[in-house]
């Protein structure tokens, strides 16, 4: 399967495929699986839905790597009518936001994209809700950081997000594993550089045991855990070392993405257990899409028949 995963994740960064995939007749209804919808109206109503059964959401607005100051200001623009939104619909207690840095213009200006983080924190926070800091390429992990710390300085509950194909992330586990500090973990959907032995594991059963070396990390720590994964012997073990380390029910949560094993998720939240579902929404689905089809390739088959079968 890594070959596969691969050529898909390779297939997030191309643009003729893309613009054929994104032009594709039955694109929409597989997008549909995973992507609330496009409009802010159709992520307040997948809040709604997930609160009805016990869940909370964390809202992504999809877009990243904005070219321009223009592209970083209107993400800005997008979020801040989001928490509007969430607020004016009662939604702020069952729903926060994760941000993407490369969507406020990370690559091209730190301070900037810095500055922009800021006024989406500031009004997060002012409407009562919270943000978490989205991780992205591993190049792109030491700029993150870099700003979630200065935005902690404010926010302290500012969310980071660490992932576990990483060889450094136990390092950066130890390090965010204090007081009061959000952290998700998971395994990481972006491609490694063809040569990154030394950046990244090479296989997944190396990449599962270290996301358990960092849960335990997080779990040793005085911190707040968010523990992202829909891998069933993951949530397994995660159960044992939260009993393991005398973890009460709400200290910790765990997290899914929308459309991916819906009745794991209401299983868990029967249980009594914090499920938090990371909501994606917007026109900018192309690349997520790609990366959740890399996550499981098997899945693939099923996107290219349901293209096939509109077309």
């Amino acid at each position: 399967m890594e070959p596969l995963r691969s050529l898909i994740l390779a297939a997030a960064g191309n643009d003729t495929i893309r613009r054929l995939v994104t032009t594709a007749p039955g694109a929409r209804s597989v997008v549909a699986r995973f992507v609330a919808g496009e409009t802010v109206d159709d992520a307040l109503a997948a809040v709604a839905a997930l609160a009805a059964d016990g869940r909370h959401a964390t809202l992504d607005h999809l877009g990243e790597n904005a070219g321009d100051p223009a592209s970083a200001e209107s993400a800005v623009s997008a979020y801040l009518g989001l928490l509007d939104a969430l607020r004016a619909g009662a939604l702020t207690g069952r729903a926060e936001v994760s941000v993407k840095l490369s969507a406020l213009g990370l690559r091209a200006d730190e301070p900037a994209a810095l500055d922009r983080a800021a006024r989406i924190c500031a009004a997060a926070h002012q409407h009562g809700t919270g943000v978490t800091i989205d991780m992205e390429e591993h190049d792109t992990v030491d700029a993150t950081l870099r700003v979630v710390r200065e935005l902690r300085r404010t926010w302290p509950s500012v969310g980071a997000v660490l992932q576990s194909y990483l060889r450094r992330t136990e390092a950066d586990a130890a390090a965010l594993a204090v007081e009061g500090s959000r952290v998700r973990l998971c395994k990481g959907a972006y491609a490694a550089p063809p040569t990154s032995s030394g950046t990244a594991f090479a296989t997944a059963s190396e990449v599962d045991l270290s996301y358990v070396r960092c849960a335990n990390i997080l779990l040793a720590g005085g911190g707040y855990p968010m523990f992202a994964t829909h891998d069933p012997r993951l949530i397994e073990v995660l159960g044992e070392r939260v009993r393991w380390y005398g973890r009460r029910e709400g200290t910790y949560e765990y997290q899914l993405l929308f459309g991916v094993r819906p009745d794991e998720q209401r299983r868990l939240a029967a249980e009594g257990e914090t499920v938090r579902v990371y909501v994606p929404f917007g026109e900018q689905w192309y690349g997520y899409l790609m990366r959740r089809l890399a996550e499981r390739p098997a899945n693939t088959a099923f996107f290219l028949r349901a293209l096939a079968s509109r077309s």
